[in-house]
This record gives C-alpha cells, structure tokens and sequence, in this order.
C-alpha cells in the first residue's frame, strides 16, 4: 500500500455560512428501500424519532438481496431520487443494509455514490481519486453551497440496533459533552499513517475545556490498544481488526473509525472489521472504505478536521463528511443529525 499524507486544512464558505445553524430534520431526507422490512422500520422509526417531514420520506424500488448494485442501475435509480427530492433538502440517510456500493469499472461506496453521481473518477484502487468541494468548508448548505447531499447509511442490521443508535444521536443532541479523543498510532505502520495529524491535534489541543485530546503512539510497543475508557467521543486507530472495539465505552454522538482497506465493504469487511462493528458496540458513526484504496490519508477522515468542525456546531454528517477529501471509495454509517455542540 502506497502512502499519501494529505495536507491540513480546506475550503468552504463564508463567516456568514458558518453562522448559520446546522442541518435539522427539515432538510434531510429518509429513503426506503420499498418493500424491505427492515428499511422500512428503520426509516419510519428515524422519521417518527427526528420528526422528518411525509414530503421528505423517499421510497426506492431497490435490489436490497445483493450486496452492490450495477453502476448502470443506479444511475435509474439516482434520478428518479433527484427529481423526487424538495429542493429544501441537503442531505439524504439511507435506511437499508444492501446494497452498500455501486459498482461500475470500479466500485464507489453507496452513500459517496449518491453524494456525487457514480464516476470511475471517484474510484479505482490505489490512484488519487476526485476531491470533494465539501472537504473543509463552512457551509451549512451543501446542496445551495456545492451542488451536492451528503448521504449516510444508518447502517443498523436490526430495528433494535437501529433504535438504539437513534436514541444515542438524540442524546448527543445539546450535550456538550466532557471526554476524550482517543488517536492511535498502532504496531501496523501501513494502517497508521494518519499519526502526524493526530500528534499534531494533541499539540493544539480541542479547543474547548473538558474535551481531551490524548493521542497514543503504540509503535514500539506490544499492544495496539490503550486502556478501556468511558468516555470517548472520538476513537481513530490503524487496524484490519479493533480488539478493544467492545470494551470501551462510548458517549452519544461518539465517531469511530479503523483505517482499513475494506472497512466499509458490507457485511463482511472482506475479512476485516467492518465499520458496522463500531456501531453496534455504541458508536453514533464510522466510516470505511469499499474496495482496496490503499493507505492514501486523503481517503479517509482527518481527525484534526473532524473536531474542529463537529465541536463547531456541525451535525455528524456535515463534520465526518467535511473531513475527508477524497470520499469517493468510503461509506460514511450512522446517525446523521447528532450535533453535541449547537451554534
């Protein structure tokens, strides 16, 4: 795997964007597998928990007993989306399990695919691949902003899951939480190459007083874990596989993510941990790639990024959203609207 150290920082919109107030419910919109259970529950529960608008509920006929979904077919399926959709609408969640990518001459994770359209630009193994105008910027309007919605997938196998992580995102709500982000840098070099980020946040520290920022270098150790902690709002590590995943303790509004090649390739991570694990051992949200990106740290989230604009007032899709530059292979899973701290 090859490495690329992305540069800090971004892009975006103006003061006056920043101060303007997060994405609610009245501007994202739930879309439903027709005709799957599953995505049925989960999308009416997310709407009844959010109090999204009847207008805003989008049901697709959708080939929910396959894993991807042909590059061709979707393209159908995205424009019907498109010119159902209230142009209030800036976001979109995704309420089923399969499809989780779009596969074409590559393969594009299904929540970046409908973000930007399917384009072998966005995919292709270990190349470079298109930067999102989203990466960094202030907006609070990405579809007024940038012409593009952020989709997430919820990302629960059951309603119960699902039930639970909306309860953690509803919680978050507000919260303003005290705890801690957790930075590894683990004994697996190619899968740590995010470390100069994380050592770099711990030296400029959160920002805000309570949030501690505690960045681990495990390299020369022999563990790839740090003790079990009951208070992590963010846990960023380098690992196929998390062994701690279920003993730390989580706060609402948590985000977690393991840098991996297959993370986000559903529901096997194609013998890696799949980002779904993080979910159901009480994160509100992770990410993961869906096809070999190789260790490119513009695929995946920025830490220093992801802070900044989550504890700025962003809702969890907009901050885990703005803090990866590359997104095209990745699969962002979880609850959108958390927002711990409001504008």
């Amino acid at each position: 795997m090859a490495s690329l150290l992305a540069a800090c920082g971004g892009g975006g919109g103006s003061s006056d964007e920043a101060a303007e107030p997060a994405l609610t419910a009245h501007e994202l919109a739930v879309v439903i597998a027709t005709g799957d259970p599953l995505s049925e529950a989960v999308g009416l529960a997310y709407q009844r928990a959010r109090g999204v608008p009847d207008s805003q509920v989008i049901r697709l006929a959708l080939p929910t007993d396959r894993d991807e979904i042909d590059a061709t077919q979707f393209a159908a399926l995205k424009a019907d989306l498109d010119a159902r959709l209230p142009a209030r609408v800036q976001a979109t969640l995704l309420t089923w399990m399969r499809p989780s990518r779009v596969r074409g001459a590559c393969t594009m994770g299904i929540t970046s695919a409908l973000t930007f359209g399917y384009s072998d630009a966005h995919c292709g193994g270990c190349r470079s691949t298109t930067a999102s105008p989203y990466f960094g910027s202030t907006s609070a309007r990405p579809w007024r902003d940038h012409g593009l919605r952020p989709s997430m997938m919820l990302g629960a196998a059951t309603p119960e899951e699902a039930a639970a992580l909306i309860a953690r995102g509803r919680a978050a709500d507000g919260s303003r939480p005290a705890g801690t982000a957790l930075l590894l840098r683990t004994r697996d070099e190619i899968r740590s190459v995010r470390w100069p980020d994380f050592a770099d946040l711990q030296r400029r520290g959160s920002g805000l007083p309570g949030l501690r920022v505690d960045y681990r270098d495990l390299s020369g150790t022999a563990s790839d874990t740090a003790e079990p902690r009951a208070d992590l709002l963010l846990y960023l590590t380098g690992l196929a596989e998390v062994p701690d995943v279920a003993t730390q303790r989580y706060l609402p509004g948590a985000v977690a993510d393991h840098l991996t090649s297959h993370g986000g390739h559903l529901p096997d991570g194609r013998g890696q941990m799949p980002v779904t694990r993080w979910l159901q051992a009480g994160a509100t949200a992770s990410y993961g790639t869906v096809e070999e990106p190789c260790n490119h740290t513009a695929k995946f989230p920025q830490a220093s990024m992801l802070l900044a604009r989550y504890t700025a007032g962003d809702s969890l899709i907009e901050a885990y959203w703005k803090s990866v530059r590359q997104p095209g292979q990745g699969l962002f899973v979880g609850e959108p609207l958390a927002r711990p701290w409001p504008r």
